[in-house]
């Protein structure tokens, strides 16, 4: 697999151009801390022979507590790795339970004090809204990463998915159901803990301190191209769309063959409209009026004002210049808001 990590590296240099610096390098998409230490540095080393890489990249890998020991995080010290996205969840073997996780709150704990010791860059994810999780112990949650002096903290409402044990749990009555009251109070008091501590909300999820918001999430949100690699991987180019095929096998047949096993989508203006509302609305750079205008054109400029009203009277969202941007009030409701405002019909 890692061959044909390369191998598609290698293939894809065409896609981006030679002046084009690479300002981010993100290894996620599932557990890549399974893989060695030696594995990744590979794969860093075939990206910095085939493309220009900055000087100030940013190098991210996503990790589970119980992946993360003190001989593996001491290894991804001494690579170009400098950022560790760390999947926490929650700090309590309770709520770890209930998610079936496979880490506890001991390693979660000790993982967090190891890493801080080797690394400088650290982002944890937390999961609010979990049944039976009190306003107390998500607040607890909060205290911890915060007495942890962890730069970034990106955190999510818990979201049950069809045919995983939790939900066939919900359904048999073991466990309660979400609720969007509970997730709301959480959120709320999410915003405010991280506000006060100088934390900024820069995107709906996401908080960080001055200089550690996350390259790879902001390239996201602003629109801004980059290159999947890898099995299911999705890639954007501003004008196109594309992902690898979902299948292990399959795809390592294809890059053994030097093919490319992935579908391309062609994206219309409207496609380009639809995203760049749900992107930005979602962060503290708001919707620029301008920018639709220009990219997109006077109808879809009228089209967004014109949907954005009922919200800015109900005190949703506001104008702050060309700006369209969402109110405290209204970030819990962000997703509902950007539907409203997405086009459909014009082409």
């Amino acid at each position: 697999m890692v061959f044909a990590l390369c191998n598609e590296i290698k293939i894809r240099r065409s896609e981006i151009d030679d002046y084009q610096l690479i300002e981010t390098i993100y290894f996620g998409g599932g557990t890549p801390s399974i893989l060695s230490t030696p594995a990744l540095k590979f794969i860093i080393d075939t990206i910095y022979e085939n493309y220009l890489v900055s000087d100030t990249v940013e190098i991210t890998v996503e990790a589970n507590p119980d992946d993360l020991t003190e001989a593996y995080i001491k290894s991804l010290a001494i690579t170009e790795v400098n950022r560790l996205s760390i999947g926490i969840q929650s700090f309590f073997d309770d709520d770890l339970k209930l998610m079936n996780r496979a880490h506890n709150a001991k390693e979660a704990l000790a993982c967090v004090s190891i890493a801080s010791q080797h690394f400088d860059n650290i982002s944890i994810d937390l999961i609010y809204g979990i049944p039976g999780m009190t306003s107390e112990r998500w607040a607890e949650n909060l205290k911890i990463v915060l007495d942890a002096g962890v730069p970034h903290l990106s955190s999510y409402a818990l979201t049950v998915e069809p045919n995983t044990a939790l939900s066939s749990f919900i359904e048999k009555g073991i466990i309660a159901p979400v609720e969007d009251t509970l997730a709301k109070e959480h959120f709320d008091i999410l915003v405010a803990t991280m506000e006060h501590a100088g934390f900024e909300q820069y995107e709906f999820s996401n908080f960080g301190k001055v200089g550690y918001f996350s390259k790879n999430n902001t390239a996201y949100w602003q629109g801004n191209s980059y290159l999947g690699i890898g099995p299911s991987a999705h890639s954007y180019n501003g004008n196109q769309r594309s992902w690898n095929i979902n299948n292990n096998s399959k795809y390592l047949k294809a890059l053994q063959q030097n093919e490319l096993p992935k579908e391309i989508e062609e994206l219309s203006t409207t496609d380009k409209y639809n995203e760049y509302v749900m992107t930005r609305l979602r962060t503290i750079w708001g919707v620029s009026l301008e920018t639709i205008e220009s990219n997109f054109g006077i109808l879809y400029k009228k089209h967004v004002l014109n949907q954005a009203q009922k919200h800015l009277d109900e005190h949703l969202l506001f104008l702050d210049g060309d700006k369209l941007l969402v109110t405290r009030k209204g970030k819990f409701l962000s997703d509902g808001i950007a539907s409203d405002l997405f086009l459909l019909n014009l082409e």
